[in-house]
């Protein structure tokens, strides 16, 4: 045997072993992509879920009568757009004024 061949012959069980660990690793990132799956899934069911129960509450309250959004905001203690854009110093001011 010459010395290519016995270099060839190296070279190639090298790449063997490489080609095993990347087929090891690969399982592994077959069962990651198993786990995310099952996850998205989950969401995906939750999400759905809770579409069911807005739209009931939806039907429930189809015949209230909507609040002007600032009037709905004031009532419920939410801030309004421009507030939360204001420093808190500024909110608690702007109350006093």
């Amino acid at each position: 045997m010459g010395f290519r061949t016995l270099a060839i012959e190296k070279r190639s069980g090298e790449v063997w072993q490489l080609l095993a660990a990347v087929n090891t690793e690969f399982g592994k990132y077959g069962k990651v992509l198993d786990t995310v799956q099952k996850q998205l899934t989950a969401a995906s069911k939750s999400i759905d879920d809770s579409s069911v129960r807005a739209r009931a509450m939806r039907r429930t309250l189809k015949t209230v009568e909507e609040l002007p959004a600032i009037e709905a905001e004031r009532l419920l203690h939410l801030s309004s757009e421009a507030e939360r854009d204001l420093e808190p110093s500024e909110v608690g001011a702007r109350d006093d004024g």
